[in-house]
């Protein structure tokens, strides 16, 4: 399912999860609602707020990764291939479904043996 407008619309005068047709569910440690039709959420403790100008850094503790199975591979690696996911920028939306190139410098990658 591709969701757009969620990012570049404004939640002040519209329910999101009803235009967008998105589900609530419950999450484990904060009181906001996460989508289901997510493939990750993270759920988060904000520690700090920075002011930069006409932006705020949130600094944040990581207090969950709730990731969906069909998302798993056969080693226990979350797959984003499997998501579908898209990006927007500039005015447009881009698919995100293909890995360019792997940068291991501070990787989690065992080497084989």
């Amino acid at each position: 399912m591709q969701q757009t407008g969620v990012g570049v619309k404004s939640g002040r005068g519209v329910d999101k999860f009803k235009e967008m047709h998105l589900t609530k569910e419950k999450a484990n440690f904060v009181k906001c609602p996460m989508i289901k039709e997510s493939p990750v959420s993270i759920e988060c403790k904000v520690e700090e707020i920075k002011e930069l100008g006409g932006h705020h850094m949130f600094l944040a503790e990581v207090l969950a990764i709730n990731a969906d199975e069909k998302y798993i591979d056969e080693n226990g690696a979350f797959d984003i291939s499997k998501c579908n996911l898209v990006a927007y920028a500039n005015g447009g939306y881009y698919s995100l479904d293909k890995k360019i190139r792997e940068i291991r410098i501070f990787s989690t990658k065992k080497e084989k043996s």
